[in-house]
């Protein structure tokens, strides 16, 4: 089992900056991929940005610019920096993991961007 934790989510203004992290613990060998997705009310849960065990890293076109996804090994923590945050963003985040054939994701964070 894998089992994740974030933190970091909260109300900012637009255009202001806010990091999430996602502590990752148990059964951690043979993670292919760690990433962090969003839903906003009504939405589709959707990928926000993912980084390989390898060090590849992928964006949505929409954060492309602004959110850098970056991971701590000795740490078992991965990040979301999150830049220029505009009204759009706001949503429920949520960090995963791909181990083998499976998925596991925590149990999200608020991020709310607000006027």
């Amino acid at each position: 089992q894998v089992q994740l934790v974030e933190s970091g989510g909260g109300l900012v203004q637009p255009g202001e900056p806010l990091r999430l992290s996602c502590v990752v613990s148990g059964s951690i060998s043979s993670i292919r991929s760690m990433g962090w997705h969003r839903q906003a009310p009504g939405k589709q849960r959707e990928l926000v940005a993912s980084i390989t065990s390898g060090g590849s890293t992928y964006y949505a076109d929409f954060v492309k610019g602004r959110f850098t996804i970056s991971r701590d090994s000795a740490k078992n923590t991965v990040y979301l920096q999150m830049n220029s945050l505009k009204f759009e963003d706001t949503a429920v985040y949520y960090c995963g993991v791909i181990k083998g054939f499976q998925s596991y994701w925590g149990q999200g964070t608020q991020v709310t961007v607000s006027s």
